[in-house]
């Protein structure tokens, strides 16, 4: 998405015209969910896909049309159980909206070129914000007016000939409490949470390949290692910050920075680093903790970190063995069954953190 609003935003300062198309709204199973765009010139190019088929064909030959008339942002929706659906194998009840905004010249286009700036910065800050888009008029409120809000629900630009702040702002529902797209009142409500750093501990294989995988489904990318060749740009071209550093204390000097959005993954060499490393980030506000290894090591380490003060109730939220069990045989395997983890976290709130059940070891017995 940011890479497509970067594209926008080039297009709006070389006024150049297009069509912004945007999925506001889906109900059932659909190629695309709402906040997916693309963006269509008058020669028939695009960027960006609302999922391909017949679906985003009509909405090019649409949004086109539109150029060419009043340019004027027009609804689009599609159920995908017939015309738009068969010819694609999308027989599955679904049903996409899409506003198509043309953006073609005259003053508007500065406001929208205001508009689009700021909502380009705050997805690359990935500092979290809210769209309200109208695509009713069950308040009264022109088609096409779009209101954007900061994650804390501040007003920051609109896009709209007389704004309404008041009366949008009133449906508006906090951002920390993870909200879904929803239409109310005839506005579509577009949340973009803040980004989620993922925090390496460990540049190895599975560091590696946890990082790639993780930067392409839209984390960001942080690394941290004693040994400065396991953290060069080589190793990880998509990481926002490499740190090499003795682990303990890189951590305890990064404790202060690290914040819900942070989910830190420990997969370091050998067991003291990663013991190491679980002191100092257990009792961190990481919204995710996990570590890599067996039962047994990961038993030991909560044991020895329970004799050195760390309270059991800050390890019960560690996910450990991290990752869903896929029975992962390879390190891309491996990867794989920790970013899924990683995403479901991200996305929905939490997993289940323990795989087993642990207690601190009782006088005369052990944990279990």
């Amino acid at each position: 998405m940011r890479e497509l609003l970067a594209e926008l935003n080039a297009a709006l300062a070389r006024r150049r015209p297009c069509v912004y198309c945007a999925v506001v709204e889906t109900r059932g199973s659909t190629p695309q969910k709402a906040g997916a765009a693309m963006l269509v010139y008058p020669d028939g190019s695009q960027a960006g896909t609302l999922g391909g088929g017949c679906v985003e064909a009509e909405v090019k030959r649409r949004a086109l049309r539109g150029l060419s008339d009043a340019c004027t942002p027009e609804v689009l929706t599609f159920c995908l159980d017939d015309d738009y659906g068969w010819d694609d194998g999308l027989i599955c009840g679904g049903r996409m909206t899409v506003l198509a905004q043309p953006l073609a010249g005259g003053p508007a286009l500065d406001l929208a070129a205001d508009y689009y700036r700021h909502l380009h910065a705050l997805a690359d800050r990935g500092a979290g914000s809210t769209e309200a888009v109208v695509v009713g008029d069950t308040l009264g409120l022109p088609v096409g007016d779009r209101y954007l809000f900061d994650a804390a629900g501040s007003p920051v630009a609109h896009l709209a000939a007389r704004p309404a702040w008041e009366v949008v702002a009133a449906h508006l529902q906090p951002l920390p409490d993870r909200p879904k797209p929803a239409t109310r009142h005839g506005v579509a409500f577009l949340p973009a949470p803040p980004r989620v750093t993922v925090l390496l501990v460990g540049g190895g294989h599975v560091g590696q390949a946890v990082a790639k995988l993780a930067a392409e489904v839209g984390f960001d990318i942080w690394v941290l290692d004693d040994r400065d060749r396991y953290v060069s740009p080589e190793r990880f071209p998509a990481a926002a910050r490499r740190l090499c550093g003795d682990i303990g204390t890189t951590l305890r000097d990064l404790a202060a920075a690290l914040t819900p959005h942070t989910f830190a993954v420990i997969l370091t060499r050998g067991h003291n680093h990663d013991e190491e490393a679980l002191y100092h980030l257990a009792r961190t506000a990481c919204g995710y903790v996990g570590m890599i290894g067996s039962k047994r090591k990961i038993r030991m380490i909560f044991e020895d970190l329970v004799a050195k003060g760390v309270p059991a109730d800050a390890l019960e939220r560690v996910h450990a063995p991290l990752g869903y069990n896929i029975g992962s045989q390879t390190v891309p395997e491996i990867a794989v069954s920790v970013v899924a983890e990683l995403i479901a976290c991200r996305n929905l709130g939490g997993t289940d953190a323990a795989r087993w059940s642990w207690t601190p070891a009782r006088p005369g017995g052990g944990g279990r």
